[in-house]
Parts: structure tokens; sequence; C-alpha cells
């Protein structure tokens, strides 16, 4: 099955929908499961989004890490060491790398980080009630709020390749949630 990847709406459920107005930016990427999929638990979702990005987006990641490093901000290499993404069991106040678990439902994950010059969250919501019969989906939401004029600037470059990673991203987390089927 091809998985297409659509841009939706940000998903009214998302525990980050009720603190919308103080983005500065959001977005919302929805992928569709196939029908044999079995019940998968959050965790799993979890798991995936730090096993399975594109390639490419990994050498950026690791780019972006070392130009960021010049001017202080934060990298995740602080954490690496301390919790890889096999041990991560997804909990509140858990790190891999860069990211940390801020909020956490039986169908959704928040993901992110506090910096600087500007805080993110993540949110993957595993949607098992779509009206479809049997219909599952798996979003992808990213926030940002600016703190001052460097996180404006950093994220001027960063939000054209954001646009292809996420959806890059999705479409591979959602073939492995359904390869373990």
């Amino acid at each position: 099955m091809t998985t297409k990847i659509k841009k939706i709406e940000f998903p009214e459920q998302s525990l980050l929908s009720r603190k919308k107005k103080d983005f500065d930016y959001m977005d919302s990427f929805e992928g569709e499961l196939g029908d044999d999929s079995k019940d998968i638990d959050i965790t799993e979702v979890g798991k995936a989004f730090f096993t399975n990005g594109p390639k490419w987006g990994k050498k950026m990641f690791a780019f972006r890490n070392k130009v960021v490093g010049l001017f202080g901000l934060k990298t995740g290499s602080e954490t690496e060491k301390k919790q890889k993404e096999k041990d991560f069991t997804c909990e509140i106040g858990e790190r891999v790398g860069l990211f940390k678990v801020f909020d956490k439902t039986s169908n959704e994950i928040v993901l992110g980080e506090d910096d600087k010059h500007l805080d993110f969250r993540i949110s993957l919501l595993f949607d098992k009630n779509q009206k479809q019969v049997n219909g599952k989906s798996l979003k992808i939401s990213t926030t940002v709020k600016f703190h001052n004029w460097l996180g404006v600037l950093y994220f001027l470059p960063v939000r054209p390749f954001h646009k292809l990673i996420v959806p890059a991203m999705l479409k591979n987390i959602i073939g492995k949630l359904e390869k373990n089927t």
C-alpha cells in the first residue's frame, strides 16, 4: 500500500491545540494506516519517530547540530550517551538527543525542547477514531514559539526543509508500523 501524506488543519484533539494562540508557527501532516494494521501502542509510534527519519534528513540534522553549537544552542549531544532510541520508553521527562517527552496519553506523545532562541513541540497523534470504518491515521504536528530575533532567523532556512522532512518521516514511520503488524 502506498501511503499518501497530506497537509491538514491543526488537530483539535491534540494536547497542543489548547495553546494554539501562543505559537508563532504551526503545521500538521497526516497519513492513513492500512485497514489490516493492528492496534498500535503509542510507545511504538514514539520509537518509530526516532528510528525512521529519511537518511538525508539525518545528515541535515547533523549539519544543523554543528552550526548551532557554534552559537551556544542545544544540539542534543549533551544527552546522547544517556539515552539510546532502543531503550526509549516514551515516558514524560525522558530524553533522546535533542528531544524531551513533555506529555503522553494513550494516543499522543508530545516531544520537543526549550532553548533560548525558541521552543518547539512535536505531537505524534495516533487517531483510532477516524470516520471511515477501521480507519486509523497518524498525525505529526509541529509548533514553534520564538523568543527573540535569533529564533526567527534560525527558523527561516529550517522552515522549507521542515516541510519536506516531516512528510517523508511520517511516510517512513507509517511504513514501519504497518510492517510490524
